[in-house]
């Protein structure tokens, strides 16, 4: 009896199953001729027998860190490792062959008689109580390119590189939640799959589910064929619990309270107010609207001390954005509001690659958010520090790079490797690092990581990577998750950069290995004044091999945010880079905006203007501004919008400021999904 799942397991999953120490040990002791002796029971069962006398059994469909070792370890030791690597090794000429054909799967195939055989009846329980709940996932099914089908849970992600074996699941979470969130993914699977991943969602990619489908007898189903990236919503359909309706309502109480009487009106009781509403919305695990609710108490400090972080669009944009997941709850509550999944997640034993820094702040503080990408889950995640500030200090991106996180420099955990079995991540993409005990958290420099990173982190082919991404809902509605559209590209070439004085902007033409134009564009952060100087730089070395940044489109352009550049010479930050900024920069002519862009913006200005006011206090320009925007908008042709805007001045004109409420909120949606379609998805 030939075992495929032993033959199917690579150097790679194996040090995701164990770690590289004991993966590079079991080879070289396999090369020294020290390997174990290697029978097969009848039953499938493969035995080992060790120089040391060590003893080792893998049955079959169980895990390696279920299998039978004399050595007592626990855990997957070396010594199971060294036999599966000399089963292969003993494996014929046609099965070793067999081990790279494609297999086109579904997780979804086992029933819950093989999760409670494989993973035990306490983690359906458990996972059953997440499901009463709702969560969210995104699968991505098996391609010849990644044959491990995988979910993005909120917290964490699952991978099964071994088709047909529940054994070999992967996770990021910890040891203890790893049997919940494998069952969780194969519901995941299950739920896709039974409504052929074209359920009635938010978007073409989003299917809804009650609840899982069993499977029949046999333990597996077949699987249809649906896209490879899908997004489906498990469990509860509609909200059962009543504490996140009655959040919800407060919170959007609020939020019509400021936009009647205007941000110059609302004191520090209504900023108290707020902050409850968004403690209330994370006690009901609305995660997406308690985000939004944050975000609106801190616009309202900033503006309360003066500050320029304070955005009166931004402010528009959270009360568009908490009307819009209220309205859209109704078809995927789960999904909308935000899962009602743990808040944070522990994860096992992790590799983070890190992928650059930003800065930020204000005249009080400064912010640090340094990018990590986590292969094993394939995505980037987000550590964000705040440093507060005394009155006499202003420091730069450069001057903070020498402080010190995790007992480590800035600058160098912006540029370095981090594994770390003290780590924790958030619903939105957020991770927390602590040094615990010795050497329990390693950060080593980066090297060549960038290179090794899979898709859809390092991208050869920008343009197959964002045709994929359309068929999203609007970011109105999106899951708030961070570094949602960070990636590294490789470059083929670099063109010269250019800088725009008038939109203080810095830009450069690039193409990827596939031959797809991408643009570098990068504005002026007072904070970090020799950014662009080092930007310039680095792009102009003549050896740049990749760019890690936040990947859009903007008017059918693939447009990407720099981060940090690699050169031959290493890994250039440019939001920490020293210097005054006082390089010369050629001047590249300032590239004009589309007449819909300009409309859209301008339509999208008056309303934030009004909302800033507040409905019962808007002063004749804004009025103005207002029915300015409707010409123009109509002028450009597009009269639907110009009649939502009509319809907001006339019930301003006729009716209370109450009853006008609405028509605000209708305006305001329509334009900012307007403009977000016509700028490409992002």
């Amino acid at each position: 009896m030939t075992r495929v799942d032993l033959l199917a397991l690579t150097p790679e999953t194996l040090i995701s199953l164990a770690n590289r120490g004991l993966v590079k040990r079991a080879e070289k002791d396999l090369a020294a001729g020290s390997g174990a002796e290697v029978t097969v029971d009848g039953d499938g069962t493969v035995r080992g027998r060790f120089p040391d006398g060590t003893a080792t059994a893998l049955p079959p469909g169980l895990g390696l860190d279920a299998a039978e070792c004399g050595c007592g370890a626990p855990g997957v030791c070396r010594h199971r490792i060294g036999l599966v690597l000399a089963y292969q090794r003993g494996a014929d000429a046609d099965t070793d062959a067999d081990r790279s054909a494609f297999v086109d799967w579904s997780p979804g195939e086992f029933d819950d008689d093989a999760l409670a055989a494989a993973l035990g009846r306490p983690a359906l329980a458990a996972a059953r109580r997440a499901m009463g709940r709702g969560y969210t996932a995104r699968l991505h099914r098996p391609t010849p390119d990644d044959p491990a089908p995988r979910v993005e849970l909120p917290t964490c992600t699952v991978r099964f590189p071994v088709p047909h074996e529940l054994g070999y699941a992967l996770t990021d979470a910890s040891g203890d939640l790893r049997a919940e969130v494998v069952t969780l993914a194969v519901w995941a699977f299950r739920a896709a799959d039974a409504e052929g991943a074209t359920g009635a969602g938010l978007d073409g990619g989003t299917t809804t589910a009650d609840t899982p489908t069993e499977a029949g007898p046999s333990g597996r189903t077949p699987a249809p064929t649906p896209q490879h990236t899908t997004q489906v919503s498990v469990g509860a359909r509609t909200p059962t619990a009543h504490p996140d309706e009655e959040a919800l309502r407060t919170a959007l109480a609020l939020a019509d309270d400021l936009l009647l009487d205007g941000v110059p009106q609302a004191g520090p009781v209504f900023g108290g107010a707020l902050a409850r509403a968004r403690v209330a919305l994370t006690a009901a695990s609305a995660h997406w609207p308690a985000g939004a609710v944050a975000e609106l108490v801190e616009q309202l400090a900033a503006y309360a001390a003066r500050a320029g972080r304070y955005d009166p669009e931004r402010v528009a944009h959270l009360l568009a954005e908490l009307h819009a997941r209220q309205r859209a709850a109704v078809l995927d509550p789960v999904g909308v509001l935000g899962t009602k999944e743990a808040p944070e997640t522990p994860l096992r034993r992790v590799r983070l690659v890190a992928l650059g820094c930003r800065i930020g702040g204000t005249e009080r503080d400064r912010t640090a958010e340094i990018y990590f990408a986590h292969a094993d889950a394939g995505l980037a995640l987000v550590l964000r520090k705040r440093w507060d500030l005394p009155e006499d200090q202003s420091p730069t991106g450069h001057d903070l790079s020498n402080r010190r996180l995790l007992g480590t420099p800035l600058h160098a955990l912006a540029t370095a490797n981090v594994v770390s079995e003290h780590t924790a991540r958030a619903a939105d993409r957020t991770v927390t690092i602590s040094r615990g005990r010795i050497a329990a958290t390693s950060i080593t420099p980066l090297g060549t990581a960038w290179h090794d990173l899979p898709e859809p982190l390092l991208l050869k082919d920008t343009a197959a990577h964002l045709g994929a991404t359309t068929e999203q809902p609007p970011r109105l509605i999106r899951p708030r998750v961070e570094a949602e559209s960070v990636r590294v590209v490789e470059t083929a070439s670099v063109e010269p950069v250019g800088y725009d004085p008038a939109a203080q902007r810095l830009e450069a033409l690039a193409h990827d290995p596939a031959g797809n134009e991408f643009l570098i564009r990068a504005d002026y952060n007072p904070l970090c004044p020799a950014g662009l100087d080092a930007l310039a730089a680095a792009l102009a070395d003549g050896s740049v091999t990749a760019v890690s940044g936040m990947l859009t489109r903007d008017h059918g352009r693939t447009v990407l945010d720099p981060l940090a550049v690699l050169t031959s010479t290493g890994l250039v930050v440019p939001d920490l880079a020293p210097g005054d900024g006082d390089t010369a920069l050629t001047t590249a002519p300032r590239r004009e905006t589309d007449p819909i862009t300009t409309t859209l913006e301008t339509a999208l200005r008056a309303l934030a203007e009004a909302s800033h006011h507040g409905l019962r206090n808007l002063p004749g320009p804004t009025r103005t501004h207002l029915t300015d925007s409707a010409t123009a908008l109509r002028r450009t042709g597009l009269h639907t919008a110009a009649g939502l805007l009509d319809t907001l001045t006339a019930q301003l004109a006729r009716d209370s400021a109450t009853v006008a409420v609405p028509a605000w909120v209708d305006a305001r949606i329509h334009l900012t999904t307007s403009l977000e379609l016509h700028r490409g998805p992002a």
